[in-house]
């Protein structure tokens, strides 16, 4: 930061307010306080065109449209600060890109926008016009404002989080501050939430291809409009492009245009490719293209993407602006020409000859290099070869594109021999008919089960192809093979040797496993989030196994725990794995990005993720899970019941189409639901608990020992019994003993309150014990297993005195909480929270009732005064909420 520093920054009645005020290259910024993360006030550099003294200690900032006085705290302060403004702004003007032939006139103290418009935003009365610029977002008071540049503040979205949290609204979240957002619909809500999640992947993106690329000074600039800083490029044209231009080169198709990323793409831009396009860059490439534009059908910045879309088409489908070689039209001397040209360092005669009608793959006439390809091999001409190699398929040049799937196998003899995996028309021939190098396969895919259909999303292959014992192989270039063999043993086998032909020695022990899919991404995760890393992964059921380049495994991520799954976008390549670890880690949790580079292997890994993540039979361990291994369906309906229950709970049913809604819902993805006071009536949510164990697979008690607990009842003796069940208790699977505790801990906390629900320990066994043993009331025992669990739930369960006490408080905090309600002074979405403060430890627990209106600081100060503890005028205090995993 150039200069910063306290001054006094006057509204319009010259009443002077002290503001922190802060100046970098782009923008002078003033702030209620140098701690804050988030201007009051931004002023673009570019758009101040003098700054003056207004006497005593004062300056006046003078843009295009608006001016503000300052006071600063001295004289010698005020002229430090004219003297450091004036030198930035003539910085800012002396570095500003020069305006290209194409570029329209705009008011260049306005960011080029991804996304504008009103938005509510929490907090101001009026809505605010919001903008979403690469990775920014900015808030601006109306569109007059944006259209001055003078705005409120911008958000950086290297460290933001974008959620949805209901119909209508959305929360911007950062480290320091929740920017809760409120659209006019549901549709507008998803196309803002989608702009910022493309803010975010921009922003976590690298910079270093880019930066080497910009190096060349034609290359700052869009070849088609003329925007500044393109992070985009077509690697076949030799032309560096922005983000909107991109999209339409898109819709012309890959046989004309191959668009990739200069910031996320990264396994694409080679050396020897970076090269050519500083060699080339996008003045050699518009001297061809571009030669004949008249102005009239020039595009700039601001452009609509119908006009972007008629000029891009007219440029390269075309061809109609372009600089005609002498030989065009003649097919014969183009070709000999352009053998001649790759055997020179001429790029500019070789795109010249290519893009007029030269083949690609024409005869040489020299049986030892057939191609030009082989020409410039032989003559050392590498960036010929690279500009040739990314022309091969195109369709600019003749030749149809390469056809990546067909709808029925052909039968071809393999080898896998010195890291190539080739294929052959039968095994008597010595010519392959392709070659496929290790080192370029990127992923392998089994997941394709016998005898279905070898599609899944993310495959290319038509689903009216069916093969048994198929897999898949991705590699660098883009391409998908699909191989299929006659029996499991044999594609198993051909799997392994593959793999362990190209996946590094670092991680060989993930070939142990019995992996559906295996390959090599780019991932960050803990704190370091500055620069992704390679790594080997293995998808084996619901684990994700990772392996660092350094051959460093990391614990694996179940992925039924996740907390949070979040695809950030297709073009983007990147993917948030919010989760934690199995228990055993000592780590309180870990948040993984996933960041693909090609989008076919890319958008298999979403799908096979997205899968494994979800809930994938009706049996307690195949659904989603919470850390304590307690499905997450049931977690939510006992937590939602717990807050919100009252009189009657369990006696009620519910209406049979809400349950049946809601049960979907929960048991699709019960991640992305969230039960809300209001929206969902606690008799439904009720309902739904009990129907999920009544149509459990299996049963919460197994089939394999539900009779030996019915069996239990029968025994006279209460210590006999209670000893029976806690054997009983320890033959469960883990995550049915896990579910079963939690069961009983909420049903016995129910019984707590019998007074006002009537539910009593007998009642609720009369409701529940049909249910969890699925016998419809034909067995009376099945009410006296449950009444026995939720009587002697402290003994069965072994809950220590400590976990007892924590769940005495919590019970006397609701029945103050229902008493205060029931006496008119409790808030409606009142819930009681367990508060520690600075440790974690019993004797700092407090537990708080937390009205709807509560603000973090008034919950601060309400754990100080219960804590006798006075605040001194330069203490901070922090108020955190943490998950289940102790994850802030």
């Amino acid at each position: 930061i150039p200069s910063n520093g306290s001054l006094r920054s006057p509204p319009r009645s010259y009443i002077y307010q002290k503001r922190w005020v802060k100046l970098d290259a782009d923008y002078l910024r003033y702030f209620d306080s140098e701690k804050d993360a988030y201007s009051k006030r931004l002023i673009p550099v570019s758009s101040i065109s003098r700054v003056t003294s207004v006497g005593d200690q004062k300056f006046e900032v003078i843009t295009n449209n608006r001016n503000f006085v300052f006071r600063a705290e001295s004289d010698a302060d005020r002229n430090e600060w004219i003297r450091t403004l004036q030198q930035t702004a003539e910085e800012r003007k002396s570095k500003a890109p020069e305006r290209t032939s194409m570029s329209l006139a705009t008011d260049n103290a306005t960011e080029p926008s991804d996304k504008s418009g009103f938005l509510e935003l929490r907090g101001f009365k009026h809505k605010l016009f919001v903008v979403v610029a690469g990775d920014k977002v900015f808030l601006y008071k109306n569109a007059e404002d944006y259209r001055l540049g003078i705005g409120i503040t911008y958000i950086e979205m290297n460290v933001g989080n974008v959620k949805e949290v209901d119909r209508r609204g959305f929360d911007l979240t950062t480290p320091y501050r929740i920017f809760s957002f409120s659209t006019d619909s549901e549709q507008e809500k998803e196309e803002w939430v989608e702009a910022m999640q493309q803010s975010i992947a921009e922003a976590l993106s690298n910079s270093e291809v880019a930066e080497r690329i910009w190096a060349v000074e034609s290359n700052r600039c869009c070849a088609d409009c003329g925007s500044p800083k393109p992070d985009w490029a077509s690697i076949n044209l030799c032309v560096v492009i922005c983000k909107r231009c991109a999209g339409e080169h898109r819709g012309l198709g890959p046989g004309i245009t191959k668009v990739r990323s200069l910031k996320m793409d990264r396994k694409v831009w080679t050396e020897d490719l970076i090269k050519l396009f500083q060699q080339f860059g996008n003045m050699m490439a518009n001297q061809f293209w571009a030669a004949n534009v008249p102005p009239s059908e020039a595009i700039g910045p601001t452009s609509s993407s119908q006009e972007r879309r008629r000029f891009l088409i007219a440029k390269y489908r075309e061809g109609k602006y372009r600089h005609y070689h002498p030989l065009f039209g003649n097919q014969e001397e183009l070709d000999r020409a352009l053998c001649a040209a790759v055997t020179t360092s001429d790029l500019k005669e070789t795109q010249a000859l290519l893009f007029c009608g030269a083949s690609v793959n024409c005869d040489t006439g020299d049986p030892e290099c057939p191609t030009p390809l082989a020409l410039a091999e032989r003559s050392g001409q590498r960036l010929q070869m690279e500009f040739l190699l990314h022309n091969k398929t195109s369709g600019l040049v003749g030749l149809s594109s390469t056809v990546l799937c067909r709808a029925e196998f052909s039968r071809r003899w393999c080898t896998l021999q010195d890291g190539v995996l080739s294929y052959y028309e039968n095994d008597r021939n010595t010519v392959p008919n392709g070659e496929i190098r290790v080192e370029e396969i990127v992923c392998l895919d089994t997941s394709i089960a016998p005898s279905h259909p070898c599609g899944h999303p993310g495959s290319p292959f038509p689903l009216s192809c069916r093969i048994e014992n198929t897999f898949e192989v991705y590699t660098e270039a883009e391409r998908l093979y699909l191989f299929g063999l006659e029996s499991p043993d044999s594609a198993r086998e051909w799997l392994k040797s593959i793999a362990k032909s190209f996946v590094h020695p670092c991680a060989e022990e993930l070939l142990a496993l019995d992996f559906e899919r295996l390959g090599r991404l780019h991932y960050k995760g803990g704190l370091t989030l500055e620069r992704a890393q390679e790594g080997w992964f293995a998808l084996a059921g619901s684990m994700l196994h990772v392996c660092s380049g350094d051959g460093r495994r990391q614990e694996p991520l179940q992925l039924r725990k996740l907390q949070e799954l979040s695809f950030l976008g297709v073009m983007d390549m990147q993917w948030g794995l919010g989760g934690d670890p199995p228990a055993e880690a000592r780590h309180a949790g870990r948040t993984l990005y996933i960041q693909g580079e090609r989008k076919l292997d890319f958008l298999g890994w979403v799908h096979a993720i997205q899968k494994a993540a979800g809930s994938s039979g009706d049996t307690l361990s195949e659904q989603q899970l919470t850390e304590s291994d307690v499905p997450l369906l049931v977690d939510r309906c006992i937590d939602y019941i717990t807050q919100c229950g009252t009189g009657g709970i369990y006696r009620k049913s519910g209406q049979n189409s809400k349950t049946t809604s809601l049960l979907e819902m929960l048991q699709r993805d019960a991640r992305r639901v969230r039960l809300k006071e209001g929206e969902h009536q606690v008799d439904d949510v009720a309902n739904t608990l009990k129907r999920f164990f009544r149509d459990l697979g299996d049963g919460l008690f197994t089939r394999q020992w539900a009779p030996d607990w019915l069996w239990a009842t029968a025994l006279e003796d209460e210590e006999a019994k209670v000893s029976e069940y806690r054997q009983l208790l320890d033959a469960l699977p883990p995550v049915n003993r896990a579910t079963l505790k939690a069961l009983i801990n909420h049903l016995f906390r129910v019984q707590c309150f019998s007074g006002e629900n009537q539910m009593n320990t007998h009642n609720l066994a009369i409701v529940f014990g049909p249910t969890l043993f699925q016998t419809d009331g034909k067995d009376y025992k099945a009410g006296r297993v449950v009444e026995d669990l939720i009587s002697h739930y402290v003994e069965i369960f072994n809950v220590n005195d400590q976990e007892m006490k924590k769940q005495q408080d919590e019970i006397m905090a609701i029945m103050k909480m229902r008493e205060a309600s029931s006496s008119g002074t409790q808030q409606a979405g009142d819930f009681i929270c367990t508060v520690y403060l600075e440790e974690k430890k019993t004797e700092t627990e407090q537990h708080v009732k937390i009205p709807a209106t509560m603000t973090a600081e008034e919950l601060t100060f309400e754990i100080l005064d219960r804590r006798k503890i006075v605040m001194k005028e330069k203490d901070y205090w922090s108020c955190f909420e943490v998950n289940e995993r102790e994850e802030a």
